[in-house]
């Protein structure tokens, strides 16, 4: 099975020796967005809320390099540093998934690159 690349030129670069994203049987596969600016690849935002708006808008940009976007995502992994936060993290995850959302999984970790609070990765359908 082929696989292609997937680099969002105006979105955030990967930390480490992966990519953002990869293309395969008709799936993108994202690796976990980070509430980080593209430009200067420093953490954005001091809340749960903010943080997660910033992980959104990064993975639509992953989406949309990818020739997909967030209506055609069907699986999500949401890592939490704090599950107390849940709450304001699902209300900002919500105005982005509001129709027919994905199925998730939300897990709490002991940390997450760059001390942020908040990294979701997507499955996204081609079709």
């Amino acid at each position: 099975m082929p696989k292609k690349v997937i680099v969002a030129e105006n979105g955030p670069k990967a930390v480490g020796p992966y990519s953002s994203a990869i293309e395969a049987d008709g799936f993108v596969y994202t690796s976990g967005a980070l509430p980080v600016e593209a430009v200067t690849g420093q953490v954005v935002g001091g809340d749960i809320k903010s943080q997660t708006e910033k992980v959104l808008e990064n993975l639509q940009l992953i989406l949309k390099a990818a020739g997909t976007d967030v209506s055609k995502v069907v699986k999500t992994t949401v890592f939490m540093t704090n599950l107390a936060d849940f709450a304001n993290m699902n209300e900002v995850y919500a105005k982005v998934f509001c129709e027919n959302p994905p199925a998730r999984t939300t897990v709490q970790v002991v940390a997450l690159p760059k001390g942020v609070m908040v990294e979701i990765e997507a499955v996204a359908s081609k079709k």
